[in-house]
């Protein structure tokens, strides 16, 4: 599984001979590949007036192009202010809150995302073939779908130390710009052109997971909100600046406290670890009917909705299970 920006061919369909000999060295003779493009054939396509585009077919023998267009930016973040309006207006009937909460469309990136990763998967695990994700930087839904599909594919993913992992390789080294994307609160109506809530879709995404394989995940709900709460705002530097050099300018490793090191603390490792988790060490093909695909009440309600009751149901679960 790789994952790259997207290649600079520009309308002069400008050709790298250091990349085509990458990638063609990556396939053994007989191998064949796939290029997963989360942006649209058009998107793509038009990308190319700025600079950027695709691989040309005839360079790249082996690999085969696949287009899964995922919104990103202000269509996102339009999507996900409407379903924060809608989940704070007490007056909304039943008909009328279905009706906004599918036209919010948030539902349906979930699904996408999920969607997505489930392909790259299924080319790595049912056709063993290598798969190379990218969109336009490769910071944002490049990243959203190489870190699902680990989680899909790896049992190593799923535990809490693994996920951390994943996280520092997948999201924070790799470049995902929470600085940008995370500049004020999510649902607030002032926002930069670069804002966007990526992560939260990525969080949401492993909610579904967690939802859908309750035993799989050695971490629960409450440690997603946690991490959504420290990208926004955070006592720790984990989530700070938009890429490693400049982490590394600001001496953000020398100057400040990991997140990771504060969960791991047994004090606080215990408040977010599943009580129900077995090793799972097959893979977990998640479903996108939309039957299966639910909101996150945990996160969109929990400021609405009481969670004492649910608090201290969690709590009951596991004493049970500590005690037997």
């Amino acid at each position: 599984l790789l994952r790259s920006s997207q290649p600079l061919t520009g309308p002069n369909r400008r050709r790298s001979r250091e990349d085509e000999q990458l990638l063609g060295t990556i396939l053994a003779e007989g191998e064949r590949g796939f290029v997963l493009d989360t942006r649209s054939a058009q998107a793509a396509k038009q990308a190319r007036i700025s600079g950027g585009g695709t691989e040309h077919k005839s360079a790249y023998p082996g690999w085969r192009r696949l287009h899964r267009a995922l919104d990103r930016g202000r269509v996102l973040q339009d999507s996900f202010s409407r379903l924060v309006e809608l989940c704070g207006d007490p007056a909304v009937t039943m008909e009328r809150w279905l009706g906004r909460l599918d036209s919010s469309r948030w539902l349906s990136h979930v699904k996408a995302a999920l969607s997505t990763a489930c392909l790259a998967a299924q080319c790595l695990d049912r056709e063993g073939c290598t798969v190379l994700v990218h969109g336009a930087e490769g910071t944002d839904t490049t990243l959203l779908v190489t870190a699902l599909a680990q989680l899909i594919l790896d049992p190593a993913c799923r535990t809490l130390r693994g996920f951390q992992g994943l996280l520092e390789r997948e999201w924070i080294q790799a470049g995902h710009p929470f600085q940008l994307r995370c500049a004020r609160s999510a649902s607030s109506h002032a926002r930069g052109k670069q804002e966007a809530p990526v992560f939260l879709l990525f969080l949401d995404c492993v909610w579904q997971l967690s939802r859908q394989f309750p035993l799989s995940l050695e971490f629960g709900e409450q440690l997603l909100l946690t991490l959504f709460d420290n990208a926004y705002a955070s006592a720790y530097g984990t989530f700070l600046c938009n890429s490693e050099r400049e982490r590394s300018l600001c001496k953000v490793k020398e100057s400040t406290h990991s997140l990771w090191a504060w969960l791991e603390q047994p004090e606080e490792k215990h408040k977010y670890l599943n009580p129900l988790y077995s090793h799972n060490p097959l893979v977990i093909w998640p479903s996108v009917e939309p039957q299966s695909i639910q909101l996150w009440q945990g996160f969109f309600l929990r400021w609405i909705r009481p969670s004492q009751h649910l608090e201290e149901a969690w709590g009951q679960m596991r004493r049970l299970v500590q005690g037997k």
